[in-house]
């Protein structure tokens, strides 16, 4: 069985973030990027089913050159192919989903992996977008998973509980928190990984449907205030959560 694991390049979310210029990309200067922390659920739960049921794993990914490092760190956890998909210029959803489901068709994978959002963008519909172009089943936000043969059985996270779905394969599964706990590269796997050829494709995307329009930093907090320091303060405080911050 061929399982592809698509996975994104993301600022690390303990990075301090500072628009650029044209308010429209991050400022890059200083930013340490990661492999998004979602996919790395992804790439153990596509690991595991190789385990169990043998094939191959092969891990996607969008965008420039930078992307290269996250695809080193999926092969250093095991990973047996890498194919960096190279787009230079913003890609939305759709034009990243079109993408990958354009890869997975040329390389035959029939269960596909990957995190059920980026912490970039945060949107989660890749994975559902991928699955309709490729006309695969797809189960989102997935917590647990199982495969038997062409039978596949996943408990997916909902509002106040969880959904018990069956499936058959093709299917495309989005991982969420929970389903495993991923694998640390070992030394071995990442000298093995620094040896391994990632195969490089650059695509021709269709126009954007959705356009970054501007990106804005969020307003900084008010300062806190210090009203009294005893009971004769309460009266001062009521009037304040009333009038100003209007929350009683």
């Amino acid at each position: 069985m061929k399982i592809a694991v698509c996975v994104s390049h993301v600022p690390d979310t303990a990075t301090k973030i500072k628009i650029a210029n044209d308010a429209r990309n991050i400022d890059p200067i200083g930013v340490s990027f990661i492999l998004n922390p979602y996919d790395e659920f992804a790439i153990e739960e596509a690991l595991k089913t190789k385990e169990k049921v043998g094939g191959e794993v092969i891990v996607l990914s969008v965008g420039p050159d930078t992307n290269k490092e996250t695809i080193r760190k999926a092969l250093a956890m095991g990973v047996d192919e890498g194919v960096h998909l190279k787009y230079d210029s913003y890609l939305d959803s759709f034009g990243v989903a079109k993408a990958l489901a354009d890869e997975i068709k040329n390389i035959g994978a029939e269960l596909v992996f990957m995190g059920k959002q980026s912490v970039d963008y945060d949107n989660g519909i890749v994975g559902s977008l991928t699955a309709a172009m490729l006309n695969f089943s797809v189960i989102t936000v997935c917590v647990t998973f199982d495969i038997n043969g062409n039978e596949i059985r996943a408990e997916r996270e909902i509002e106040g509980g969880r959904e018990v779905v069956q499936t058959t394969l093709p299917a495309v599964i989005t991982t969420q928190k929970g389903l495993n706990d991923p694998r640390y590269a070992s030394l071995k796997g990442i000298m093995t990984a620094k040896k391994k050829v990632i195969a490089e494709k650059s695509i021709t995307a269709d126009p954007n449907r959705v356009e970054l329009v501007t990106l804005k930093s969020p307003q900084p907090k008010n300062p806190g205030r210090i009203i009294g320091t005893d009971a004769s303060a309460v009266p001062e405080l009521v009037r304040l959560l009333k009038e100003e911050a209007k929350v009683i």
